[in-house]
């Protein structure tokens, strides 16, 4: 949507992501990502770490089951998505505003690690060929040849 505010992060997930189901039956992965901005000291010759941004994130239908099978605590990610900003009263009754990423999409950064990356099937009910209405005025082709289902490569 136009004036949302989208951000790519990069950091370290905090915790395993947690996958629940909506009672429609939509799958909901939260996470936290804690990313820490690094500048390197000239004078020092050594780099420092910056103050650690901590944001929970969500990610919904057949990403988030993808998210919690693939993702663990500890690994670096790198998540792209919209930011949200949500106000609440906690238990004493104290208005708190939070940030979080509403996931568009996640996986892990290849900066300093490798993954093999499996294609995930699809879980639609596959759906019966409709048969074209019969029309008198048409002839039967005939029987295409029969080929394997996969390709050569």
């Amino acid at each position: 949507m136009a004036g949302e505010t989208t951000i790519t992060l990069t950091g370290n997930l905090v915790d395993d992501p947690e996958l629940r189901f909506t009672t429609a039956g939509a799958a909901v992965a939260k996470f936290r990502v804690a990313s820490t901005p690094r500048t390197f000291d000239r004078q020092t010759n050594e780099w420092r770490d910056g103050e650690s941004l901590f944001l929970t994130c969500s990610v919904w239908r057949q990403a988030a089951e993808n998210a919690a099978e693939s993702l663990t605590r500890g690994m670096r990610v790198i998540v792209t998505g919209r930011l949200k900003q949500r106000t609440y009263d906690d238990r004493e009754g104290v208005k708190r505003t939070v940030f979080e990423l509403d996931v568009e999409d996640v996986g892990p950064s290849l900066l300093r690690a490798t993954a093999t990356v499996t294609k995930a099937g699809h879980h639609k009910a596959p759906q019966q060929p409709q048969q074209p209405a019969a029309d008198p005025w048409t002839t039967q082709a005939p029987a295409a040849p029969q080929y394997a289902a996969e390709p050569p490569f």
